[in-house]
């Protein structure tokens, strides 16, 4: 019996490529979204066993995928594929907290956040506190 083909991506680097693109979806990475992911990534169980250098690979992977003509479609094909859908709103927490990070939220920031909403069936509900949670979280 041959073992199954691993996924490419773990439910980590699905969530680590979440906040990349949702750092990247201005066309301006900014300081405070970068110490934002590698707070995230350094704190929340949910990356205790995660190889801090793999970060590194997503990025370039999802920048990567945004030069492509249906890169977006192509990233969120990824996620769905491989990321559980417990971690669902997880994903959008932290895609959130990085939105917020800088203190101010573009339009494409903002567009960025309901596709996520869309492509994870987050609950508008949930999906308005977690928002609200991050709002908080990050006000100066």
């Amino acid at each position: 019996m041959t073992e199954p083909t691993p996924h490419p991506l773990t439910p980590q680097d699905c969530l680590v490529a979440i906040m990349v693109a949702v750092s990247a979806s201005d066309e301006n990475i900014r300081t405070s979204e970068l110490i934002e992911i590698q707070s995230a990534v350094n704190m929340l169980p949910i990356f205790a066993d995660y190889d801090i250098d793999r970060i590194k690979r997503m990025s370039q992977t999802v920048f990567d995928l945004f030069e492509q003509e249906d890169g977006l479609d192509a990233l969120f094909g990824l996620i769905r594929d491989n990321l559980p859908e417990r971690l669902h709103e997880t994903a959008y927490a932290l895609a959130c907290d990085v939105a917020a990070s800088d203190g101010k939220l573009a339009e494409t920031e903002l567009e960025f956040l309901a596709e996520i909403r869309y492509e994870l069936n987050i609950d508008r509900l949930h999906a308005a506190a977690i928002e609200r949670g991050a709002r908080a979280r990050h006000v100066t």
